[in-house]
This record gives C-alpha cells, sequence and structure tokens, in this order.
C-alpha cells in the first residue's frame, strides 16, 4: 500500500528567482528557467547539501552547526502573496523582494501545506516540503 497518494490539487508556477549571493543582498533575480538538483539550484546561494544551523532551528541546534540543508528552496504562494500585498495596502509584494524561488498559483492555503507533502510537476521532478517558511 502506498504511502502517498495523489490529489487533485493543481497548481502553476508563475515566476522563478535566484539569490546569486545573500551576503550582498537577499532578493532574487527573476530569471525564466532553473537548473536544480538533489543540492538546489545550481550556483545559487541557498544550495547545498549542507547548511549552518539559523534561527529556525536553535531549539535543536546550537546556531552555526552544520546541518542537513533541506531549504534549498523557499516556495510562496500567488495568493498568499496577493493576501499579504491587501494586508499592507499595497498593489502587490513582489517575491523577488523576500528573496522567493518560485511561486505557484491556484493551490489554496498554500503556506499551510503540510511537511512531507510532495508537489510533482508532469515531468515527475519533485519538491518534498519541510516547514512553513
Amino acid at each position: 500500500m502506498p504511502a502517498l497518494k495523489a490529489t487533485d490539487t493543481y497548481g502553476t508556477i508563475t515566476w522563478l528567482g535566484f539569490v546569486p549571493n545573500r551576503a550582498l543582498a537577499l532578493p532574487s533575480q527573476s530569471v525564466s528557467r532553473l537548473a536544480v538538483g538533489f543540492d538546489g539550484p545550481q550556483g545559487e546561494d541557498h544550495a547545498g547539501l549542507v547548511r549552518p544551523s539559523c534561527s529556525r532551528v536553535t531549539s535543536q541546534y546550537k546556531k552555526g552547526t552544520p546541518i542537513r540543508n533541506v531549504r534549498q528552496l523557499s516556495v510562496l504562494g500567488a495568493e498568499d502573496l496577493a493576501d499579504i500585498a491587501n494586508k499592507m495596502g499595497i498593489d502587490g509584494l513582489d517575491p523577488a523582494l523576500v528573496g522567493a524561488t518560485m511561486v505557484i498559483s491556484g493551490i489554496p492555503d498554500f503556506s499551510h501545506i503540510p511537511p512531507s507533502a510532495r508537489l510533482q510537476n508532469e515531468s515527475g521532478a519533485t519538491i518534498v516540503v519541510d516547514m512553513e517558511n
């Protein structure tokens, strides 16, 4: 019996971004394509199989401890971005400003997709959700 079950939920990738050097600037650069492997987008600053631990995991690790990198991508919902912009009283929120890697539209309540959920496209390329960003 399969542990994972398909759903009838479908989304569309509407934007891709790339952070070349987070130390210089957090915003992403909009790109038309990303080459992505198991260690993340090639050449992107968040890529890598290992990363230093940060404030999100200080209850488990001292800050700076080398840990498995499960945060190579920052995927946002288009509807969530629109909701945030509305609450801020602005016309729109550019995903580049928050260092996004990908924006997906059409998936309700995208920010609350449960950990371990899979986002899979028709080619079979799959993203595993680690935690809410």
